[in-house]
């Protein structure tokens, strides 16, 4: 299977229906307050009615209390949920659905210091740091550093645009997360950028795929 893309920050019907047409398999709705790609309830759904059965809908998260991720996970029927934020472990427990871990690294972190395995959650999100805003920052890293990384779980992320998108996908992670490397404003995608991404992405690397069993994702 050609490698997994995550479309994230969809805030348009019409955008989540472009994103599933080409091939989206994911498609992230931001539930973070202060980000311009934060939906409510009633525009999520919309987009949730466009997705269902197409591809699998990642519900975004920042420090937010258990009861609003609830309410949103179950009204949507979310099919994961992922935790952006400064989240204990705890926080990511006793989830009826897969959950994603978010790591905020720094462009010169020590990656192979970093132990995949032990972190809590089903998936692995790799971002790059900054020091106002969780996710979609279009800030970029070295991704070659990222080989020191076991990628099997990962969905790769950070300064991801269509120009660089085959060097990420070469990297065979299980999946890779766009948001503001494909937007002509914040919250609204460029067509032309996303269908580059996503030819770029799709026709430069073959990924022999990894899935948890319990995680009933695609493979």
């Amino acid at each position: 299977m050609a490698v997994r893309i995550k479309v994230c920050g969809v805030t348009r019907c019409e955008d989540a229906e472009l994103a599933v047409g080409l091939g989206a398999d994911f498609i992230g709705l931001n539930f973070y307050p202060p980000s311009p790609r934060c939906l409510t309830i009633e525009p999520a759904a919309a987009i949730a009615r466009v997705v269902k059965g197409r591809a699998r809908l990642v519900g975004v998260f920042v420090n937010a209390a258990r009861a609003y991720i609830e309410e949103r996970l179950e009204s949507l029927e979310l099919d994961l949920l992922q935790f952006h934020g400064d989240e204990d472990d705890d926080a990511l427990q006793g989830w009826p659905v897969p959950v994603i871990r978010a790591l905020r690294l720094r462009s010169d972190a020590a990656l192979d210091a970093i132990d995949i395995g032990e972190i809590k959650a089903d998936f692995v999100l790799i971002d790059t740091f900054h020091p106002q805003l969780f996710g979609g920052t279009g800030r970029a890293r070295r991704l070659d550093a990222l080989r020191a990384l076991d990628l099997s779980r990962v969905f790769v992320s950070g300064g991801l645009a269509p120009d660089n998108v085959a060097e990420a996908a070469a990297l065979n992670p299980y999946a890779l997360d766009v948001a503001s490397g494909i937007e002509a404003a914040p919250g609204i995608k460029d067509p032309g950028k996303l269908g580059s991404f996503i030819a770029n992405a799709r026709s430069s690397f073959v990924n022999p795929g990894f899935s948890p069993t319990h995680a009933k994702l695609p493979r």
